[in-house]
């Protein structure tokens, strides 16, 4: 509204929206008016939505001002608020059953849904409707249409709701003043549930209905799979650059319920905001490119990677005939992921496909944005933690979880191949206590890069103080007793003389091997690796 397109709104009316509504309060007037004149109703309770709900409430001060303009206010005997819980209404007729208190002459329901709960209740304890009460409703829904007994209710025309939308829509489009309105009048439809039988056909609505079923029924079980497999594929990708190419694959081999002409268009931060939290998503509008997953329109894919938000549906010739384009947000609270594109579908509006589609395919994105989100978050955590903070190396806690992992290796496989070289740094104390301890860090990082540099193809771990583990696997375990003599010859000579060298690096260097003849155990080479190098601290000593 505020960019200058004209808007029109349905439901709640919001100054300065054009707002096309449907006149509930007379109706529900209309309805009471015929349970007093028609059916001499003496005795109602009223089933009530919640306190905050304007239409329930709405429609209840209708009720009691037909019945203090018929001066029998004392009718209304009792309103129950149900908090539109259809299981509240069942509670309710079951305690009233037990209480042994007669049942009134009409339960008056907010909508329909209560209505038909209230009659399965009623029927449950063994009451017939509308023989010993009657029920009415509000909506005039499908299903209250061919339920049995069938629904008086309101009708609130949304047919020519619609057609009233377009009548508006013109006038904003020839310049009228935006905030015009237009409210609808709505009418009470008697049913088999006031006792009105003759009123409407019930009987054929149920048989046509029966016949439609088996077709209904087969395109639904089609269409919840169809679902289910985008839930999956979505789920299953461990990247952003997988979802993409997995929906867009799917979408590709299978598009029969979404057509020719359908379009997924991302937020091109979607992607980036997971592996950064503080790139942050559009709240209020969409960017000025969005990113095209999936696009085909009159079977022609579009193939650029981006495409500008403001033509709205990639590959729509202007020039072509007219299309109803039905664009759903996909979207995390007021977050904006993207918009999904579908055109010429009333049937699946109908049939509330299209909100269940767009539900599903929006939760499933949310979903994988979270998921991989947390993902990235926890093995950046794990990283953090097992990262030592001084040499960048890895540090005891994540040795141990490598410990873990070589002792699974030893039961699922005896003749695993590894080493275990131990490495103590010699003379660590003195220099901390002659020169200070920033030239003790300055030494624990030359001797890090020594033995790093070494054993370039093995993990290497600070487990102590002074002390360091190298695992090794491949190369470095091949050639490991040629890479244990070619430490001891690139580090100096041991000597507790001071002043050290600057570029002084003394190592106590252990290794030992997997045997699967003694080795019971991970621990069993770290113990030998261990024993190893404290003869080799002794010998350098001496």
């Amino acid at each position: 509204n505020e960019a200058g397109i004209p808007m029109i709104i349905q439901g709640n009316e919001i100054e300065g929206v054009s707002y096309i509504g449907s006149d509930n309060y007379q109706a529900s007037k209309d309805m009471c008016a015929h349970l007093l004149k028609e059916h001499g109703v003496k005795n109602i309770i009223f089933f009530a939505g919640t306190r905050e709900s304007y239409d329930s409430e709405l429609r209840l001060n209708a009720v009691r001002d037909c019945l203090r303009e018929n001066h029998c206010e004392d009718y209304l005997k009792e309103v129950y608020y149900t908090n539109w819980e259809n299981a509240e209404a069942e509670n309710y007729i079951n305690k009233l059953r037990m209480s042994g208190e007669e049942l009134p002459d009409a339960f008056i329901c907010a909508n329909d849904g209560l209505a038909m709960a209230t009659c399965v209740a009623l029927f449950n304890n063994g009451y017939d409707v509308p023989r010993d009460v009657l029920v009415t409703g509000f909506d005039y829904i499908e299903d209250s249409k061919i339920f049995d007994p069938s629904i008086a209710s309101v009708d609130q025309c949304f047919t020519e709701m619609g057609e009233a939308t377009v009548r508006l829509w013109r006038k904003l489009l020839d310049g009228a003043e935006r905030g015009i309105s237009d409210v609808i009048p709505c009418k009470f439809v008697p049913g088999d549930s006031c006792g009105c039988h003759d009123f409407r056909d019930s009987d054929r609505l149920r048989r046509q209905r029966g016949r439609e079923a088996f077709s209904h029924r087969s395109e639904t079980t089609y269409f919840n799979r169809k679902l289910d497999i985008i839930d999956s594929t979505i789920l299953s990708c461990l990247t952003y650059l997988e979802l993409k190419d997995n929906l867009n694959r799917l979408l590709t081999n299978d598009h029969v319920f979404e057509g020719d002409s359908f379009h997924v268009l991302l937020e091109p931060n979607f992607g980036l905001s997971i592996y950064d939290s503080n790139i942050k998503m559009q709240t209020d509008r969409y960017s000025k490119n969005v990113e095209v997953l999936y696009s085909t329109e009159d079977g022609k894919v579009f193939k650029d990677e981006l495409f500008p938000s403001h033509d709205l549906v990639p590959g729509r010739d202007p020039s072509g005939p007219n299309h109803l384009y039905i664009m759903l947000p996909l979207h995390d609270e007021d977050s904006a992921y993207g918009y999904l594109v579908f055109r010429d579908c009333i049937d699946k509006l109908m049939n509330h496909f299209l909100h269940t589609y767009y539900t599903r395919m929006s939760l499933a994105f949310e979903k994988f944005r979270h998921a991989l989100t947390l993902d990235h978050i926890n093995k950046r955590l794990l990283d953090l933690m097992g990262r030592d903070p001084l040499t960048h190396v890895n540090n005891r806690m994540a040795f141990e979880d490598k410990e873990k992992y070589l002792q699974s290796q030893i039961n699922s496989n005896p003749d695993v191949k590894f080493a275990i070289a131990m490495f103590d740094v010699n003379n660590l104390k003195m220099v901390n206590d002659s020169q200070g301890h920033e030239a003790g860090d300055e030494y624990l990082l030359r001797a890090c890069h020594l033995i790093c540099n070494v054993y370039k193809h093995s993990p290497v771990y600070r487990i102590g103080g002074d002390e360091f583990v190298a695992v090794l696997t491949g190369e470095d375990y091949e050639k490991r007793d040629e890479r244990l003599i070619k430490i001891n010859e690139m580090m100096s000579p041991y000597s507790e003389t001071l002043p050290l060298p600057s570029d002084y690096v003394s190592i106590a260097c252990g290794m030992a091997a997997y045997d699967s003849n003694s080795d019971i155990s991970a621990a069993d080479v770290f113990k030998r690796a261990d024993e190893a190098m404290y003869k080799d601290k002794a010998e350098k000593k001496s």
